[in-house]
């Protein structure tokens, strides 16, 4: 959220610079970020006073004025305006000014316009940001004076814009006046007493007492503790004021029109949501708080028809919804330019219900932000009168009838007790009891008896945060300052000073070092993903998925099935910011159930259908090389992905006659390989991402994945030990096979039970050449492989080297039916 330095000073005066204003902010638990400073614009634009004005000689349209800007000097302003006429004070661009006129700037230059020089120009309301009307200029008031700067009259000023990030608990201070509350309570601990005054409602009253008005039933009190409401009649809709436009700007929000822009002021100024319903909307002139049938269709603001749950509260008049209680209007319902009569609502919702609803329709609406963490139910009658007096100011009307205040169960102040013998046990400083009783002040929060060191305290209902004694030691410790608490030299640990050795922690560092070395980055991305992901895939279906009963989003409601899609989101970032040759890896649990049970009642057997597995994963995509004078462009390839493999496995010591590939029957890939043990355990896969995968993520070039089960390539390596041997110093012998073999048959196949046939002396086997076409019999491809055979201890002869080579020829053709080409 964006918090407006200005603004902060309607609530509370104090001269802190907005550096010093930021520190004072993170220290106690107001995280700040960035600091912007936003100009007050208007530079160079001066009000003056047109004392002649004559008929451009050259021109019908145009007028040659002379005007008075009260420095004794009076410039010629050819102007085009039909209402330019003496004796007015008008807003002049003098030379140099800059003008915003249609998405873009105009500088202010001295010119001749038909022959006649200009030195400046007298502005229209969109030329300086204050309205929408262009063919005539602004006239100000007669007694403004002449010289005054236009930011002057218009009272806008140069401002600060501080990013504030507030944890969950502290939806308190996520207004103006809650940053300016907690301000005022670390002031008047290190300084002097002051207090963040609220501006004053005493002028709100009933203008109409006869006029019929919305009456407010509440149905569901569970979930709507308390509603308030009041009727406006006979507003004008319209553009907001400068000032208003200028302080939603400054957070963020965009003007809409006077009404909504009120509701809005009103969130970020005190924190209470606002909704304003046009009167026409209102059947009846009666509301209901409840809820409606399952299934119920319902369009919101936004324009999307959406199917409603029997738990959603709704906002109805007598026939239908009006409103998604305290998270999106309807509409038919909202305020539009050709609404006369309102009604406001100002009221407390249970935060539980107002989340699942959030939930459910995949929704955080500003509304819904704030109240789902917890608003203040004491605050929405002063929001109320508040919201009418802003739209009396700037919109008319007249506030007609009785407010609607329905709170049958007054929510009244968290008592907690205090042993204040324990704030220096948990903080391990000894604060004086006038130092607490000063800030407990300066948070508001009550002392309503004292026996010894037992203290009775009441804290207000904005702070939903506290309710035991821990939190308030929190709170106090926070306004009196971290910084006071001496840090001591000496360390005191819990654990055990005796090193142990974890195998699993090393041989991950080993394999990133190597991944590192070999030009890969690592990344960590959530264990939560989207269930979206899942939906179309039978491999990783749907019903694996480990669900979140509570999500935040919908974009977070499961556990991962795989580390795939975190790195193409990682991936689809890269490529964003221009960056399209990537190489990731990535350690991390992948979560799902094993088997899927629909039964859920039972906890313990639910919980051991979850399975739990530490995976590693590598991506590839773009180019390997980047082509320059000296070598070509080489694109990355599932080869080049494979051979990382391998050299994983290698370096923990599982050699390539160790492991096997089968085809991948994997829905994730176009073309893919399970990579497994002799024995049939399987340790990862690899392959050519779907192209239909890669579109969601809108990435238009291939990459390349490779998925390996950490924990059973770690059990793997239990049973291998890894000898030092020397080099052999008698010859590797080769021989060529040039085979014949049906088309779907796979060189890992052949490669497999060459070593299965000859498993002492055949050192590798090689594919080097196929070929496909012309003199070979259909359904039929040529292999051209090299086997290379050597004995460690003595040179290997012809007889030794033919019994190996009849064996695995005599193998591939019993198993696979594979022949000898002849030529």
């Amino acid at each position: 959220m964006n918090i407006s330095y200005n603004w902060l000073k309607d609530y509370l005066q104090f001269d802190l610079s907005p550096e010093k204003l930021s520190n004072v902010l993170n220290s106690i638990g107001i995280e700040t970020g960035r600091i912007e400073m936003i100009k007050g614009g208007m530079d160079k634009l001066i009000v003056g006073e047109v004392i002649a004005c004559k008929k451009h000689s050259n021109s019908e349209r145009l007028y040659i004025t002379t005007v008075n800007l009260g420095d004794g000097d009076f410039r010629q302003i050819v102007c085009g305006a039909t209402n330019v006429a003496v004796g007015q004070k008008v807003i002049v661009a003098t030379i140099g000014a800059t003008i915003h006129y249609k998405g873009k700037d105009f500088t202010i230059k001295k010119s001749k316009i038909r022959g006649v020089e200009s030195n400046g120009m007298i502005c229209s309301e969109d030329e300086i940001g204050v309205g929408t009307n262009h063919n005539n200029i602004v006239v100000l008031p007669k007694n403004t004076k002449i010289g005054m700067l236009a930011s002057e009259f218009y009272q806008i000023k140069d401002d600060y814009i501080f990013e504030i990030d507030i944890t969950p608990n502290r939806i308190d201070a996520f207004s103006h006046y809650g940053v300016a509350r907690d301000l005022a309570a670390y002031l008047s601990f290190r300084y002097s007493p002051v207090v963040a005054s609220r501006f004053s409602v005493d002028s709100f009253k009933i203008e109409d007492i006869s006029t019929p008005v919305v009456v407010v039933e509440v149905e569901n009190k569970l979930a709507c503790p308390r509603y308030t409401g009041v009727t406006i009649k006979n507003v004008q809709v319209k553009e907001s004021p400068m000032w208003l436009k200028k302080r939603l700007e400054t957070v963020g929000v965009r003007s809409i029109n006077n009404i909504v822009d009120v509701s809005n002021y009103i969130l970020y100024d005190i924190g209470q949501p606002i909704h304003v319903f046009d009167l026409k909307a209102v059947n009846g002139m009666k509301i209901f708080v409840k809820t409606l049938q399952n299934g119920t269709s319902f369009t919101t603001l936004d324009g999307i028809e959406r199917n409603l749950s029997d738990k959603d509260l709704m906002i109805c008049n007598e026939e239908k919804g009006m409103c998604i209680g305290g998270i999106l209007g309807g509409l038919e319902s909202s305020v539009t330019e050709f609404t006369k009569d309102i009604f406001l609502e100002s009221a407390y919702f249970n935060p539980t219900c107002i989340r699942k609803t959030a939930c459910f329709h995949g929704l955080n609406t500003d509304a819904s932000f704030r109240f789902e963490r917890g608003t203040d139910p004491n605050i929405t009658l002063y929001a109320l009168k508040r919201a009418s007096l802003l739209i009396k100011e700037i919109a008319g009307g007249v506030i007609v009838g009785e407010i609607q205040d329905i709170y049958p169960n007054k929510i009244t102040d968290q008592i907690v007790e205090l042993d204040i013998s324990k704030i220096d046990a948990l903080v391990g400083v000894n604060i004086s009891e006038n130092d607490i009783r000063i800030i407990l002040k300066s948070l508001e929060i009550s002392v309503l008896d004292k026996n010894d060191n037992k203290w009775k305290l009441s804290v207000p209902t904005y702070r939903v945060d506290v309710t035991r004694d821990v939190d308030v030691i929190e709170e106090i410790l926070r306004i009196y300052g971290y910084d006071k608490i001496d840090t001591k030299e000496e360390v005191k640990s819990i654990f055990s000073p005796q090193t142990f050795y974890d195998r699993d922690y090393e041989l991950q560092n080993i394999v990133s070092e190597q991944l590192t070395g070999a030009g890969f980055s690592e990344i960590l991305n959530n264990s939560l993903t989207a269930s979206t992901y899942y939906e179309d895939l039978i491999f990783f279906h749907s019903k694996k998925c480990v669900s979140l009963y509570n999500p935040h989003s919908l974009d977070l409601n499961v556990m991962r099935q795989t580390l795939l899609f975190g790195g193409l989101e990682s991936i689809k970032y890269n490529y964003n910011r221009k960056s399209q040759n990537l190489k990731f890896y990535e350690f991390g649990n992948i979560y799902f159930h094993i088997p899927f049970q629909k039964n859920r009642e039972n906890t313990s057997s639910f919980l051991e259908t979850i399975k739990e597995e530490l995976h590693l994963s590598l991506w590839i995509t773009g180019d390997s090389i980047v082509g320059n004078w000296s070598c070509a462009t080489s694109r990355s390839s599932v080869y080049e992905l494979k051979s990382y493999v391998e050299s994983i496995f290698l370096r923990l010591g599982i050699f390539q006659k160790k492991i096997t590939y089968n085809l991948c029957n994997n829905d994730i890939f176009s073309s893919g390989l399970f990579v497994e043990t002799f024995s049939g355990k399987k340790l990862g896969c690899f392959g050519i991402i779907q192209k239909k995968i890669c579109k969601k993520f809108a990435l238009n070039k291939e990459v390349y994945f490779a998925e390996l089960n950490w924990n059973s390539i770690v059990k793997e390596l239990v049973d291998i030990k890894i000898n030092r041997v020397s080099v052999p110093n008698v010859p590797f012998v080769r021989r060529d096979l040039s085979l014949l073999l049906d088309k779907q048959i796979l060189f890992i196949e052949i490669e497999k039970i060459s070593y299965q046939a000859e498993k002492t002396i055949l050192k590798e086997v090689k594919l080097f050449d196929v070929y496909e076409g012309e003199n070979l019999p259909e359904g039929k491809k040529s292999y051209t492989v090299s086997f290379l055979l050597q004995d460690n201890e003595k040179t290997l002869n012809d007889k030794q080297i033919d019994s190996a080579m009849n064996r695995i020829q005599k193998k591939l053709e019993s198993e696979l039916g594979i022949k000898l080409r002849c030529f």
